[in-house]
């Protein structure tokens, strides 16, 4: 069956907003990478680890050499591979014992758990 000008046009569309969208998704990937390589130059390298966080994307979990973490997130999951991927840093399957060990925390970060958790200060001082 012969292809409508109508579906010609549908068809011309999509292609026109899927490049559109690979583009946006190249330059959010490129943002990230430039991030994480910031990340890395400010603590002495960085590895990281990525974590599916539903609708709202994918976390990049940061932890530099000198123990410091942080993180990111990336509209999808294929954007937050790519940054990591252009950013070279060196990933973890997952955040597990060994990773987890390279974390430092201080004050701030143990004054919030206890305020959540165990009726410690409140989280808005």
């Amino acid at each position: 069956m012969a292809e409508t000008a109508a579906d010609a046009a549908d068809t011309e569309q999509t292609s026109r907003t899927d490049a559109r969208k690979a583009a946006r998704d190249a330059r959010r990937a490129a943002k990230l990478a430039r991030e994480i390589g910031a990340f890395a130059k400010e603590h002495g390298g960085a590895e990281g680890q990525l974590a599916y966080i539903g609708q709202a994307g994918a976390r990049i979990v940061l932890v530099g050499q000198d123990g410091a973490w942080g993180d990111l997130v990336a509209p999808t999951y294929a954007v937050a591979e790519s940054a990591t991927a252009k950013s070279g840093i060196t990933m973890h399957d997952e955040f597990d014992g060994e990773f987890a060990l390279k974390v430092r925390t201080g004050p701030y970060e143990w004054s919030r758990m206890a305020g959540i958790q165990v009726g410690g200060p409140s989280n808005d001082r």
